[in-house]
């Protein structure tokens, strides 16, 4: 079964790994952001071997965003970031395939261990079944 698996963070924390601290986030050191990217790579290393990586990605900081509504008229209404009213948003992902959701989880606990600076905030690690063609999970 595959599912997607996906992490959450802020301007600020993007802010943050560029060395800038705020009120709800630490700056990162460069130390703590490259033991971050080889945390991550070790994952991705080690799920490419046992087959399970099928797609991961960071994806770009939140003030990059852009939102395509339609508005009252039927007109599309283009808003571009950042979103001051949006708190956490999709940082990354993996689309993993997996034999059971128990397997998943073990994998979403390990991300949810990356090294971070101390008092960096906590956002869980979402994972999401991913519907075959049919609309069967």
């Amino acid at each position: 079964m595959k599912y997607l698996v996906m992490v959450q963070g802020t301007q600020a924390d993007y802010e943050a790994m560029r060395g800038r601290a705020s009120a709800n986030s630490p700056a990162w050191s460069e130390e703590e952001l490259q033991a971050m990217f080889a945390y991550m790579g070790a994952i991705n290393d080690d799920l490419s071997e046992t087959g399970e990586f099928v797609d991961g990605q960071g994806l770009a900081e939140p003030a990059q965003t852009r939102h395509v509504t339609l508005g009252d008229d039927g007109k599309a209404v283009i808003t571009d970031g950042p979103y001051s009213e949006t708190k956490e948003l999709l940082a990354g992902y993996w689309v993993l395939e997996c034999e059971s959701l128990e397997r998943v989880t073990e994998i979403a606990e390990r991300v949810a261990r990356c090294p971070q600076p101390a008092g960096a905030p906590d956002y869980p690690v979402v994972i999401r079944p991913i519907m075959d063609g049919s609309g069967d999970i």
